[in-house]
């Protein structure tokens, strides 16, 4: 068994990106003359280093909002503690200033910015607690919101400041995750993650082609959501993730696909049969007859993503694909009897041995059509492209720049080839 390969993580954009935007609050103190206090700036401004570019100006309109709420019941405690109450320092002091507490995050969410929450309380405890009994009140209130607003404002300049080259939106990128995503356990690495959401919310034209469903596809990348639709089940279907919807499916014909099942039946086999109908996949299935069977159904029926029916297929709706698993040597001799009788000239039949379940093989078959060559050729002509690579794909379908088989190795690429390099 091979071991996990141990790397320690570079030192990411947002870290320099956080120490650059520090560094810029203690120079604009320095030309402000000393005034102010600069760790407010410097709170504000890591506060809004964010990881995504879309949230910067989001977050920093929450933020400024908090600002306000927090610098305004700040005001208010200073007002009443110094010229309604005249509090000392003691046990109500403390009571009356947490209770105010209370009332600003219930301001926040009457304005309906919940995610300011934090955000206004952080503010307001920067102004009650260090307040030391200043002449002006009023002033003291407004450097205070004039700090964090200066770090807002550089933390909102630095997120939006795009220090790579030129984007290469004339080439459509195809990413293949499916040998990466089984070496880390069917799940993206938080930086994989991260800069993939990046590169889409930069406008990257990026899909994915995969030999897994769409739901196996949402489980592992659900949240990294391509503009162009992803080519599922090894090129039989396309899907777009943002409409859910399949708006190019190679099938086998209702009549080709009775012919099949007949065969199956003759051959004592039973199958997963998948089918597509108004935007809908559902999978029929009859009994389930072995082991590996039983355990793909009970650990995929649950899925939202998926819709299994106990019954036999209405014999009007065509096939997307049709799986069946069963012991290896069973396999084998179903797929050589398949090739004797010439299905394997007439639909695209793949067969491979389960890591999942020793000792068992599948079989998928397919409409002789389904294949990722054509589909690719499909989203060339729909939107506009002439190039296309593919990085971490095994198949050398198109332009292949590297074979990479790690996540990390394949985003970095990615990130690399759309910001202008080789």
């Amino acid at each position: 068994m091979s071991e996990k390969r141990k790397t320690i993580p570079k030192i990411g954009l947002r870290i320099i990106k956080s120490a650059i935007g520090v560094m810029l609050c203690f120079v604009i103190y320095l030309l402000r003359g000393g005034q102010g206090t600069p760790f407010y700036s410097a709170l504000a401004v890591l506060w809004c280093i964010q990881p995504h570019h879309k949230d910067s100006v989001k977050n920093a309109l929450q933020r400024t909002v908090g600002t306000v709420i927090g610098a305004f019941y700040g005001l208010v405690f200073i007002l009443l503690k110094y010229y309604v109450l005249d509090l000392k320092e003691g046990v109500l002091h403390y009571f009356i200033l947490s209770l105010f507490i209370m009332p600003i995050i219930y301001t926040t969410i009457l304005l309906n910015k919940k995610n300011a929450s934090y955000f206004s309380c952080v503010v307001y405890l920067s102004i009650v607690v260090n307040h030391l009994s200043d002449d002006n009140p009023f002033f003291f209130v407004m450097d205070r919101s004039l700090d964090t607003l200066i770090g807002i404002a550089v933390g909102l300049v630095i997120n939006l400041i795009h220090i790579h080259g030129k984007r290469r939106k004339d080439v459509l990128f195809i990413a293949d995750m499916d040998n990466a995503l089984r070496s880390t356990g069917e799940k993206l690495t938080p930086f994989s993650r991260f800069t993939l959401t990046n590169l889409l919310d930069d406008g990257m034209p990026l899909t994915v082609m995969t030999l897994r469903t769409p739901a196996a596809y949402l489980e592992a990348m659900g949240d990294i959501r391509p503009r162009i639709p992803i080519i599922a089940m090894d090129g039989a279907i396309m899907y777009d993730i943002n409409e859910n919807s399949y708006p190019r499916v190679y099938v086998i014909s209702a009549q080709h696909a009775a012919e099949i099942e007949n065969y199956f039946k003759k051959k004592n086999f039973s199958s997963f049969t998948t089918v597509i109908l108004e935007d809908v996949l559902l999978i029929y299935y009859d009994e389930l007859k072995n082991d590996a069977e039983k355990k793909i159904y009970d650990k995929l029926h649950r899925s939202p993503y998926r819709n299994y029916l106990n019954k036999s297929r209405p014999e009007e709706h065509a096939v997307v694909y049709y799986l069946l698993v069963d012991k290896t040597e069973l396999i084998k001799a179903l797929a050589d009897d398949l090739e004797a009788e010439g299905y394997s000239d007439d639909f695209k039949i793949i067969t491979y041995p389960s890591d999942d379940y020793p000792g068992y093989s599948y079989i998928k078959i397919y409409n002789k059509n389904a294949t990722v060559e054509n589909m690719i050729d499909y989203l060339k002509k729909e939107y506009g492209y002439e190039k296309v690579v593919s990085v971490g794909d095994d198949k050398s379908i198109h332009k292949v720049e590297h074979k990479e088989r790690d996540c990390n190795d394949i985003v970095h690429r990615l990130n690399r080839l759309y910001y202008g390099g080789r």
